[in-house]
């Protein structure tokens, strides 16, 4: 057989560069999203903070101002979330904004 000098290219990611830009897009998303219990019951979940943040900290925040309940939840696919008592959706968005945590176009709010 013929030994040949052939290298194989690898995969080769054509969005490397963009991911390590703050071309619009490549941002990373917080999600606040709204979770029915039962009846009229409902938990507001938090999504997408950074990890370098003290999710404690913030938590007794919000509680704080809004007279709301809460925990962290340490998720294996999703990392840690912030769940509330109650429909907080448009107050932790406003929270996060005025703390400076996120910009206004960083956050999704999803529910119905």
């Amino acid at each position: 057989m013929v030994d040949l000098d052939i290298e194989v290219p690898h995969a080769y990611d054509p969005f490397a560069e963009a991911k390590n830009s703050d071309a619009p897009g490549t941002k990373e998303y917080v999600h606040i999203r709204i979770q029915q219990r039962n009846g009229k019951k409902c938990l507001t979940t938090v999504q997408g903070l950074k990890e370098n943040y003290s999710y404690d900290k913030i938590l007794k925040d919000i509680k704080k101002q809004f007279c709301c309940n809460g925990n962290v939840v340490q998720d294996k696919v999703m990392g840690k979330i912030i769940q509330l008592q109650g429909d907080q959706r448009k107050n932790v968005s406003q929270f996060l904004v005025q703390a400076g945590l996120v910009q206004k176009e960083q956050i999704k709010i999803h529910g119905f």
